[in-house]
This record gives C-alpha cells, structure tokens and sequence, in this order.
C-alpha cells in the first residue's frame, strides 16, 4: 500500500536516510539526514513532489513520490510534449529487499500514473552502477532511452544516469 506523508514518518526518513546501506543508493552515504533535514527536505510546501510512505503487510518500509515533469526537464531529456512523470523511491527496511516489493510497487505505481494521472509516459533516471534497481524496472516494463552523462551528484562525484521510461 501507498499512502500519503505525514508528520509522524519524519522519523522513519531520518533513520532510512541515515542507514549506509540505503545511503549507498539514495543520497549517498556523505549525505545522511536527521530530522531536521529530513523536514527541509521532505516537509517543504514549494514543490511538486507527491510525497508517500510504501506499507507492506501493515509496516511502512520505505518512501515514493511521483510528480510532473516541468518543461525544463523535458527539454533537458529530450520530450517536446505530453503528460510525463517521474519516480523516486527507495525501501528504507533492508530486510525487505530482494523480495520482490520493488517489482510489485513500480507496477502498481506506474498503473496508478497512467490510469489515474493519465500519464503518457513514465520516467526515471537511475545511476548506471545501480544494476539492481535497473534490472527491476526493466521487469515493470521500462527500457533504456538516453545516457546522462555526470547527471547526479553522489558520494562527492557526478555519475552517470540511464533516462528510462515506459509508455
């Protein structure tokens, strides 16, 4: 299940946000939050992130949002036009990786996008390195579209993306 950010899971970010082994995925390891960050991050009110907590069998796990790609973004990514969202996500409980959550979620979330938001397409923009994640969004249906090159800062350096989408 997928529900709404509330006040009370600002804890539940700031202890995901400060596991290295999360960290070594999302944010990087140099950047761990406490709560206060984690509420200048996820808390402020001037952006567009629809900001949710992922539940599994009554236990929130980890965290996504979704939202519409501005037009800069678009350009930068090579769209002209269309309703196109993106993804973030990571599964915050380490003992729940590898059971096939992450699969499950991207499938009902991008159904959710394109049924509900009616979405034209949907994208994300993984770090090339993180083959896990990618050979999970492969499964839900995303493929490959366009190398961005030194795109994300982690761990002190630029990486590489993959632009991915589904349609």
């Amino acid at each position: 299940m997928v529900r709404r950010l509330a006040e009370k899971d600002k804890h539940l970010l700031a202890k995901w946000l400060s596991t290295p082994e999360v960290l070594e995925f999302y944010e990087g390891r140099d950047n761990s939050f406490d709560v206060e960050k984690v509420e200048r991050v996820f808390y402020s009110s001037d952006d567009d992130e629809v900001k949710c907590i992922i539940e599994y069998e009554g236990k929130s796990i980890g965290y996504i949002q979704y939202y519409e790609l501005d037009e800069e973004t678009k350009k930068e990514y090579g769209y002209e036009s269309g309703r196109i969202f993106g993804t973030d996500q990571f599964i915050g409980e380490v003992d729940y990786w590898n059971r096939g959550i992450g699969t499950l979620l991207i499938t009902s979330m991008t159904e959710f996008l394109f049924d509900r938001m009616n979405a034209d397409k949907v994208v994300m923009d993984p770090q090339v390195w993180n083959e896990r994640a990618i050979k999970c969004y492969e499964k839900c249906g995303f493929n490959k579209v366009k190398l961005l090159p030194k795109h994300e800062l982690h761990e002190g350096e630029l990486r590489d993306c993959w632009l991915i989408e589904c349609r």
